[in-house]
């Protein structure tokens, strides 16, 4: 398992990929890091950063990198429904309910996104709460906010 830490307009993010694909992608803590070297052996996570680039330079509306998540079926079957949701649109978790065919798993969903192992690429910042409002996110609602203005969404009508 191969990792490396990669600058971002939203701190410093935490990337790890098995031979199998992309694992995880950590979003900034308040810990201090040292930048990892350029020598990237991993073909899964030198892809990875050059599409976050390509994310974070506007140039870039959908992830291609092969991923590799850890989870249980039910998390594995939200992650991919995150892959789902069209870049700079957003959906409620009843919504994302709906869509794995679990429609009364809306508390389900809310804990499957809060362990989403590879935030950003598997856009977990796209779900809301049904009232529209910006719930809980792994990396501060402030990071949530970001990414969905950096994606043309406006967020001045979210409470």
């Amino acid at each position: 398992m191969e990792k490396v830490l990669l600058e971002s307009p939203i701190g410093i993010l935490r990337l790890s990929a098995s031979d199998k694909g992309l694992s995880r992608l950590e979003l900034p803590n308040k810990h201090k890091a040292k930048i990892a070297s350029k020598n990237v052996s991993n073909k899964y996570l030198r892809k990875a950063i050059e599409e976050l680039n390509k994310y974070f330079e506007g140039k870039l509306r959908r992830f291609t990198v092969k991923l590799d998540f850890e989870g249980t079926a039910f998390q594995k079957s939200v992650w991919n429904a995150l892959l789902e949701i069209p870049y700079g649109e957003t959906i409620s978790y009843g919504e994302m309910a709906h869509m794995i065919g679990n429609p009364k798993a809306q508390r389900a969903v809310g804990m499957a996104n809060n362990r989403n192992p590879i935030a950003i690429i598997a856009p977990c910042h796209r779900v809301i709460g049904a009232d529209g409002s910006l719930t809980g996110y792994g990396g501060g609602l402030p990071i949530k906010e970001w990414l969905l203005c950096h994606e043309g969404f406006d967020t001045k009508n979210i409470s």
